[in-house]
């Protein structure tokens, strides 16, 4: 049984996404990042950099015991475990890896910043917002070229590179910082994904703790301020 350590985020959507897909069981443990339930000690023993989501699988590599956290190490982690939505031939693979890493080195912390300055910084400062804004659109660009030429990001079939962006994509175009309707190819791959009862499936999990709304002063300082940035 894997244990799921998560809380309704981009990143928490792909790894739900991902064990909806694979069908493995699986349980879900709410960590509330609002409410500081990152720094606690016991998630602290299972990802020293108190971020979600993070997985415990009682049966890990040789039948022992795994911890891990960093989404991209988990859909790599889960991919070759079920031998599943990663390829197997070395070139198609790395392919898929430089997709996945893609995600993970631009389009999650782009589309986070310009989320973060557009939204949550107390200073709106026009030359962060627009910095951010205007590399998730460059971003969005380059994924709008690669799905005008092949139907998934890693090529013809769909892959732990999709699962990775679908989620900040989804956000970004939700929180009004990109407009799909300027990227056809990519909205048409949305579309695609968003139709996937797994990803429905996974985009549901946690979905009713989470709750909308101005952010408070204490969530504000947990999530960006001191508590955020305190030494453990």
């Amino acid at each position: 049984m894997i244990e799921l350590f998560s809380w309704p985020t981009p990143n928490g959507h792909k790894v739900h996404i991902m064990l909806e897909e694979l069908a493995l069981p699986y349980k879900v443990t709410p960590v509330n990042i609002g409410e500081g339930e990152q720094f606690k000690p016991e998630f602290l023993a299972i990802n020293p950099n108190h971020r979600i989501p993070a997985i415990v699988d009682d049966d890990g590599p040789g039948g022992q015991k795994l911890c891990l956290f960093e989404s991209g190490a988990i859909l790599i982690y889960l991919a070759e475990k079920a031998g599943r939505l990663i390829p197997t031939e070395p070139a198609a693979r790395y392919i898929c890896l430089q997709w996945l890493m893609f995600q993970m080195a631009g389009v999650g912390p782009m589309f986070g910043q310009a989320n973060h300055f557009a939204n949550y910084a107390p200073e709106k400062i026009p030359y962060a917002i627009d910095r951010y804004r205007n590399e998730a659109r460059r971003l969005l660009r380059v994924l709008e070229k690669r799905l005008g030429e092949t139907k998934h990001l890693a090529g013809r079939d769909y892959s732990i590179a999709d699962i990775a962006t679908f989620p900040w994509v989804r956000a970004a175009a939700a929180g009004g910082h990109l407009d799909l309707n300027e990227t056809q190819a990519v909205k048409n791959w949305m579309e695609g994904i968003d139709a996937r009862p797994a990803v429905e499936r996974g985009l549901a999990v946690l979905a009713d703790r989470r709750r909308e709304g101005p952010m408070s002063d204490q969530q504000r300082d947990i999530l960006f301020g001191a508590t955020q940035n305190a030494v453990r």
